[in-house]
């Protein structure tokens, strides 16, 4: 089975949920006093699709202004990005738009796009409604699901939906590290040649 590795960055505003969504997928653990993401931080974690494993390498980038320059050096060869707003923060939604403006002008051209509505087991308190969100995610053709990090709600199946957009390699028989595979000759013959 082939091994993939595809570039996965997570990009939104400061305290949406990023780093829990991240620590939620690859350790199945949720921190309630996670500290805010300084430049970025690196995480993998391998799934299977199909006839391949798709090995995630995951940034997390910092949501705070100050590092927004740095973000390209991150969603720069990805082969998908998440971006992830706050369901109780309308503002995170409105920078959610921001993001995807910059990935459509700058980033890879066949980059797979999510949106994450996090936090969703704060639904009495939200601010942006589910079919909004839905229907922008729609008008870009990215996926869409509301996410609870705090609840492991949705976060898996969040990226299972990335790994089934990721087109498959040519060849799923081909092993990425070979190059040629060997095969069994016959056993000669007891005919003699002339």
């Amino acid at each position: 089975m082939a091994i993939r590795e595809l570039k996965v960055c997570l990009l939104g505003d400061t305290g949406v949920g990023k780093s829990s969504i991240v620590c939620r997928f690859v350790q199945d653990h949720f921190d309630h006093n996670i500290s805010p993401t300084i430049g970025a931080s690196f995480l993998t974690k391998t799934v299977p699709c199909g006839h391949e494993l798709h090995k995630f390498l995951i940034w997390d980038t910092a949501g705070q202004e100050r590092f927004h320059s740095l973000a390209p050096m991150y969603y720069r060869g990805s082969a998908a990005a998440v971006i992830v707003y706050d369901i109780t923060k309308l503002d995170s939604f409105q920078t959610l738009k921001k993001w995807v403006k910059e990935l459509k002008e700058h980033g890879p051209e066949d980059i797979v796009v999510a949106i994450a509505g996090n936090k969703n087991d704060l639904g009495d308190i939200r601010e942006v409604p589910m079919k909004e969100a839905k229907d922008f995610a729609e008008s870009i053709a990215a996926i869409f699901m509301e996410t609870s990090a705090r609840n492991a709600v949705n976060v898996e199946e969040l990226f299972q939906k990335i790994s089934k957009q990721i087109p498959p390699l040519e060849n799923p028989d081909l092993d990425s590290n070979e190059s040629f595979k060997i095969t069994r000759q016959p056993p000669p013959s007891n005919k003699r040649c002339c």
